[in-house]
């Protein structure tokens, strides 16, 4: 926005006096009508915004107090340089990267004592009575021997209201790696002391009663913790056996997960094959009578534009009525439609064909994929649970293996036998079995 006039400096008004003395109402007046017409176009939009000595358009909608320049600012056309920080007046701070020293110069450690410096220890950058070491028998002063390497020059850093209060300031990162390595160490140990109670309890034979009221006394419920000794229950903030959303499928390209509603409303297991027992937001809200409903409010909105006056939530009963008769007579028709065609070209021998699953003869279950790889008809295949066969036992076995144990050997139920795919021989082997282990117990002494 141009200056006006009232921006002038005092001391060229003075200068130019019989300029302004000849024709000074006429020539303001018009200026101020132009400056005002340009104003106008400027804020309609029909004229171009003023320019700034950057090349940057000022907004026309600024207030003229805070667009006007100041006449001792020395502007020569539009700018907003008055309102921002000027350079000269800014504070110049230390670096993110600068703070002081720590530790000492062992770069370079004087032989002699030098003048000024520490009786104590010998460093030149501090005094006898601020020095940190245990004070000497006979001071370096004296000994000239094990000068202290001098402390770093400190520099002097300007630092900002937040640079004072950073309590992350002069922070080295490398420390942290001996904090994680002290973690590292500890679960390692928890590790190994895990591993040595298992095996112990594993090799300790105890009653199956002791055990079994063993276990009910420490069992611990979904979101619970009981202390048996106690007695106490504590209830925890949630159940740790539920999984997080945004933890179920860790691949960025999957479904996406809005952290601020936490709702995940995508399948995160789409295009897979696992059994899941959650599949998005979207999916519970898009089954049930949800499909129902929306078929109805899109029926009712038909029936409306055809004139019918009909509600879905003021008259549901009669829209559930018009619905049902509008189906009726759409499957009526379709049945005369067919039936004419039938009559008028023939070929009703064709229609009483197999079904199209018995036609194809590739898999017992039909199944029907959209193009982006939904079911429309049919169920999907049943996952297998498991890549070991079941109930097959083979060499005459009735049970499979695995099912007898004894003196830590796996073994068949059916015969007692120890070794894998081996022929059953019933009872017969039970009592083979017993001998050898009664010939044992009685050798041992």
């Amino acid at each position: 926005m141009a200056n006006t006039l009232a921006n002038v400096p005092v001391s060229k008004i003075i200068k130019n006096k019989s300029n302004f003395e000849d024709e000074p109402k006429k020539k303001s007046r018009e200026d101020w009508r132009k400056a005002k017409e340009l104003e106008e176009a400027r804020k309609a939009g029909t004229a171009p915004a003023a320019v700034d000595e950057e090349g940057k358009d000022i907004n026309p909608h600024i207030p003229q107090y805070i667009s006007a320049t100041p006449w001792y600012f020395g502007a020569q056309g539009p700018t907003l340089k008055h309102q921002r920080p000027q350079p000269e007046k800014q504070k110049k701070y230390s670096g993110i990267n600068e703070w002081y020293k720590r530790g000492v110069d062992s770069s370079k450690i004087a032989t002699k004592y030098r003048k000024g410096a520490c009786e104590n220890c010998g460093a030149i950058t501090h005094k006898k009575k601020e020095c940190m070491e245990r004070p000497r028998k006979i001071g370096a002063k004296y000994t000239n021997a094990n000068i202290a390497p001098d402390e770093f020059t400190q520099p002097e850093l300007s630092t900002d209201y937040d640079g004072k209060r950073d309590r992350w300031a002069g922070y080295d990162p490398s420390q942290h790696r001996a904090i994680v390595e002290e973690y590292q160490k500890i679960e390692e140990a928890k590790r190994q002391m895990r591993a040595e109670k298992l095996n112990a309890e594993g090799n300790d034979e105890q009653d199956s009663d002791k055990d079994e009221d063993k276990y009910v006394d420490e069992v611990d419920m979904p979101g619970t913790k009981v202390d048996s000794k106690q007695r106490i229950t504590v209830r925890n903030l949630r159940i740790r056996e539920d999984t997080a959303k945004y933890l179920r499928n860790l691949d960025p390209n999957s479904a996406y997960y809005d952290p601020k509603t936490r709702s995940m409303r995508d399948n995160p297991y789409a295009g897979t094959d696992r059994e899941v027992d959650y599949k998005g937001e979207n999916f519970a809200r898009f089954s049930g009578d949800t499909q129902r409903h929306a078929n109805a409010q899109l029926f009712a909105w038909e029936a409306h534009e055809r004139g019918v006056d009909v509600h879905l939530l003021a008259e549901p009963t009669k829209l559930e009525l018009l619905k049902q008769e509008y189906d009726k007579k759409r499957d009526e028709l379709k049945d005369k439609t067919r039936e004419s065609i039938i009559s008028t070209y023939g070929g009703e021998e064709h229609l009483n064909a197999p079904p199209p699953s018995l036609l194809l003869a590739q898999t017992e279950q039909y199944v029907e994929y959209s193009r982006y790889g939904k079911i429309i008809k049919g169920q999907d295949r049943q996952i297998i649970r498991s890549k070991y066969e079941e109930d097959i036992y083979p060499n005459n076995h009735n049970s499979v293996w695995g099912s007898y144990w004894h003196t830590g050997k796996w073994g068949y139920k059916c015969c007692h036998s120890f070794i894998k795919n081996s022929y059953c021989i019933g009872n017969a082997g039970k009592k083979i079995v017993e001998m050898i282990i009664i010939d044992r117990d009685e050798s041992i002494p």
